[in-house]
């Protein structure tokens, strides 16, 4: 069974919401950071504390490795129990890594976010190396049922300066990767009708989002740009098939949803996990919602 059945799965009984865990150490209660041996000490218990909280709200956690990265060695092993504890709450996990790269370079990313310390269920791919880029992790998905996202459409303002070049015989490169991927969906297809393969699609600009959905219905998507980014639900649902085939990533508006409910001097843990909760919740309900209109 590949992991994107799993998170089809995931999805129709829980809702849409993939919560990103883009966790900076200002992110924290104050009160919570100074308790701590270190801010990578702090950051998991803050993960932990939101991960327990939004469990049965949410398809999914991302987990953005660069926040983590930048806290060096201490912030890494943050980053690898974050991922241990996922896994042992039965939890999907992204990693949201954004490798691209060939030959026995990426066999050995693959290796490394594929088992071990830094096991996830997904990573995030970049395709512009080419189709040997994505290769190596394919055997993970044959032995082990992994599977990956690959940037095809994004959310941010940059996207139009490579994605949107027009190709000779008509479409956009983006389009060249989702054909690309939708071939490659099809070497791996589950039982759901999706490929252990999917694409990044973001929920930024919606004029040709329904055109996308309609044309890669092997692809599952995953959809940055809710919320902060200024997508909404509506936008999101676009991207959704037949009421699943996607899940939408949230960070911000969850990881500091506790700053609208309680003064930074005041905040704990339980303001925490009770505004990240609530913050999933309407999202979720949100997204359903619009999925059906």
């Amino acid at each position: 069974m590949y992991n994107m059945d799993r998170l089809f799965e995931k999805t129709a009984a829980n809702g849409h919401v993939c919560v990103g865990l883009d966790t900076a150490p200002e992110y924290i209660p104050v009160k919570e950071r100074k308790a701590a041996a270190s801010d990578a000490e702090a950051l998991f218990f803050f993960n932990k504390t939101l991960i327990d909280a939004t469990l049965e709200a949410v398809a999914c956690y991302k987990v953005q490795i660069a926040y983590y990265e930048a806290l060096g060695i201490d912030g890494l092993k943050a980053y690898a129990d974050t991922l241990r504890y996922l896994r042992g709450r039965k939890a999907l996990v992204i990693a949201d890594i954004k490798r691209g790269d060939i030959a026995d370079t990426a066999s050995r990313y693959a290796k490394a976010h594929f088992s071990g310390d830094f096991e996830a269920d997904f990573v995030t791919l970049s395709p512009y190396m080419g189709m040997d880029s994505i290769e190596p992790w394919a055997e993970y998905a044959k032995t082990e049922g992994k599977g990956a996202f690959v940037l095809m459409r994004t959310s941010n303002k940059g996207m139009r300066d490579f994605e949107y070049q027009e190709i000779k015989g008509g479409g956009r490169l983006y389009n060249v990767v989702g054909n690309r991927l939708s071939e490659l969906a099809e070497m791996y297809m589950g039982k759901s009708g999706y490929g252990a393969f999917g694409a990044v699609v973001g929920c930024t600009e919606t004029e040709e989002a329904a055109a996308i959905r309609e044309t890669y219905t092997n692809l599952f998507f995953l959809i940055p740009g809710y919320g902060a980014q200024g997508g909404a639900a509506a936008d999101a649902a676009v991207l959704l098939n037949k009421g699943n085939g996607g899940v939408v990533n949230a960070s911000r508006s969850i990881l500091k949803a506790w700053t609208n409910i309680v003064h930074a001097e005041d905040a704990d843990f339980s303001h925490v996990a009770d505004a990240g909760y609530k913050a999933a919740a309407e999202m979720r309900d949100a997204i359903l919602d619009a999925s059906k209109s």
